[in-house]
């Protein structure tokens, strides 16, 4: 005799069908806003120390730089006073004042002595440290160089990335450009990017020596 098999019929109904899509798209929206967010916040953090780290180097390497500031006139000594050249120049050429150091404007350049004993304790040479802008896109890079005169190339460190054009500036405790060499020296700037907006830094030296 012969018996015939029943088929069952498994699966979903259109019904169930839509219900879990409905509740699917219910637990994935809140989901994905959770994933965006989380990922907006770790490229702002990122962004943020970026910033900060460039902050840093750059202050470190400026208050050194402004420490030893100060380049005396050897030929003009009288007694046991020895007066200042100009030591601070601004927007000043790679040649300025007849220091070369490296082959661009610099939005600033400090001076100062270099004794070398191994050389000579009667003529001191002259470190140029220059701060100029390289353009980088729509924004520019700080970078410094530093030259032992009479050598006109030096170690060139990037020290800010994403520099706002037109926002450098540089003051003084005193004028800037006299043989009076100022005691402090200031120097603005902005740093941008798209994520957390404009970063101001302020670079503080003071002058070690008298």
């Amino acid at each position: 005799m012969l018996t015939r098999r029943t088929r069952t019929e498994a699966g979903f109904t259109l019904v169930e069908l839509m219900l879990a899509v409905a509740i699917l798209a219910i637990i994935t929206v809140p989901l994905a806003n959770v994933v965006i967010g989380a990922l907006r916040n770790t490229t702002d953090t990122s962004d943020r120390l970026e910033l900060s780290h460039d902050a840093q180097i750059s202050s470190s390497y400026f208050a050194r730089d402004v420490a030893e500031l100060g380049l005396r006139d050897w030929a003009a000594i009288n007694g046991d006073s020895v007066p200042f050249r100009q030591s601070v120049q601004l927007n000043a050429a790679y040649n300025a004042g007849g220091y070369t150091c490296g082959s661009t404007t610099a939005a600033l350049r400090l001076l100062s002595d270099a004794w070398n004993p191994a050389v000579s304790m009667q003529d001191a040479a002259t470190n140029v440290v220059a701060y100029y802008l390289k353009p980088v896109g729509a924004v520019s890079e700080l970078h410094r160089i530093k030259c032992l005169g009479p050598a006109i190339t030096g170690t060139d460190v990037v020290l800010a990335h994403n520099v706002k054009p037109g926002s450098l500036a540089v003051t003084c405790s005193s004028d800037c450009e006299s043989t009076d060499v100022p005691d402090q020296v200031k120097v603005t700037f902005r740093v941008t990017r798209a994520s957390v907006g404009d970063y101001p830094i302020t670079l503080n030296g003071q002058r070690r020596q008298q």
